[in-house]
């Protein structure tokens, strides 16, 4: 096992080139993942059960072939092909050939044997007739039709040969992915340690869920849902709580966060008004760059590195955060964790409403899909959280001006390809 930040990062890494102001999605997407590598150490041979949803930290190499041995894929009789001049008559060699219960010796030249589903064929043998298609006369078996080399045998190594690579350092592990890992026989494996990723909300008027509120004051919804994307996505949680407006909490939450964890999603204060102190803290007392992005919701996502720990700033607004979080969030934690960076999968679908967008900045509307057409949110006001929950994916749109119709095609991503 090693230390868990293995490889800091820069603290210039997020900087924009000279000039730049407002920064095209894909464009932001790119230097992003330029910036970024994994800063998490490795755990060495971890129980396969304890496996899932970890990281692998090396390539896996297959100790034995599957399947190890030929066997049958039906139940049968095992002869050595291939069958041509039919009908034909085969004597049949006593005994079997069964999973669990191979048969120990070899079956002469045009004799046949009985032989069961996944049973090891014996030596002298290499086709297996179906029993429905055959006929058995005391110790005869009676063959009407032509049978090819091979037919209904599974081959000694057809899925997995011994040596083979069979997974690759950043893959996610997955109950199917331990299902190929058990079949050779892998019990342990080395994976990432877990990426531990803080927390923090801000806002003076921000109060948590069960706090007495007054009517200027609103209840924290980003913590709860930030906090559920990490644990969904497979990392640790470290809950940073609440901080006020005020810049020695926000620099003493910011502290603990580095102490702690290896990346920090704060959500509010990172525009440049006079209470938006994570932004100010992180000029003051770190290395910050306030990326402007070109998307709506969204806009001000600052990156920066306080402490030596990267910190994403989030928007204030639950639907921008969910917005900025899963396109910029999700990918740069999961290289940040030892796995790959992706493009979340998209799909071209065709709309069922109508909208006229204006050129200069990406669009995320969300969206869900019903009877093959994708529907959006009644409003695109990005306070309405509970377009949140009836969603169920997004539609994106990019910087050009588009009218779309019903029957236009989109591009929606669902939240299952965000890993959710």
């Amino acid at each position: 096992m090693s230390d868990h930040k293995a490889k800091p990062l820069r603290n210039d890494c997020f900087a924009l080139p000279p000039g730049v102001n407002w920064t095209p999605v894909p464009e932001a997407l790119d230097r992003l993942r330029s910036r970024l590598h994994p800063v998490v150490g490795v755990d060495t041979a971890v129980p396969l059960r304890e496996a899932n949803g970890r990281i692998l930290a090396s390539d896996v190499v297959a100790p034995r072939a599957h399947p190890p041995s030929s066997n049958s894929a039906v139940d049968g009789y095992a002869l050595a092909g291939p069958v041509t001049d039919v009908p034909c008559t085969l004597p049949l060699v006593d005994g079997r050939s069964a999973a669990g219960e191979p048969y120990t010796g070899e079956v002469p030249a045009g004799h046949a044997i009985r032989i069961l589903t996944g049973a090891v064929m014996p030596a002298g043998t290499d086709t297996v007739v179906l029993e429905e298609d055959c006929e058995v006369v005391g110790q005869e078996l009676h063959l009407q039709g032509t049978l090819k080399a091979g037919a209904n045998r599974r081959k000694a190594g057809e899925d997995i040969q011994a040596r083979d690579i069979i997974l690759t350092a950043g893959t996610r592990i997955t109950p199917t992915q331990i299902s190929v890992l058990a079949s050779v026989g892998v019990a342990e494996v080395d994976v990432f340690q877990r990426l531990r990723v803080g927390v923090l909300s801000t806002g003076d008027e921000v109060k948590p869920v069960g706090a007495k509120v007054t009517d200027w004051q609103i209840f924290d919804a980003n913590r709860p849902m930030l906090s559920a994307l990490v644990s969904q996505l497979g990392y640790e949680l470290v809950d940073l709580g609440h901080v006020l407006d005020r810049a020695d909490d926000v620099r003493t939450a910011l502290e603990c966060g580095a102490e702690q964890c290896d990346l920090i999603l704060t959500s509010g204060g990172v525009s440049a008004g006079d209470e938006d102190h994570v932004s100010k803290t992180l000029k003051a007392h770190g290395e910050i760059s306030n990326w402007r992005i070109a998307i709506k919701p969204g806009r001000p996502l600052a990156l920066a590195m306080f402490n030596g720990t990267p910190v994403l700033g989030l928007p204030g607004n639950p639907v921008a955060a969910w917005v900025c979080a899963l396109r910029f969030g999700a990918p740069a934690m999961a290289l940040l964790a030892g796995g790959e960076w992706f493009e979340p999968q998209a799909y071209e679908l065709p709309a069922n409403f109508a909208k006229n967008k204006k050129p200069g900045r990406s669009e995320m509307l969300r969206a869900r899909v019903r009877d093959g057409q994708v529907e959006v949110f009644g409003s695109e006001g990005s306070g309405r959280v509970t377009g949140l929950a009836w969603s169920d994916g997004l539609v994106e749109l990019d910087e050009s001006a588009r009218q779309i119709e019903p029957g236009t095609l989109v591009r929606f991503i669902p939240y299952g390809s965000f890993g959710l």
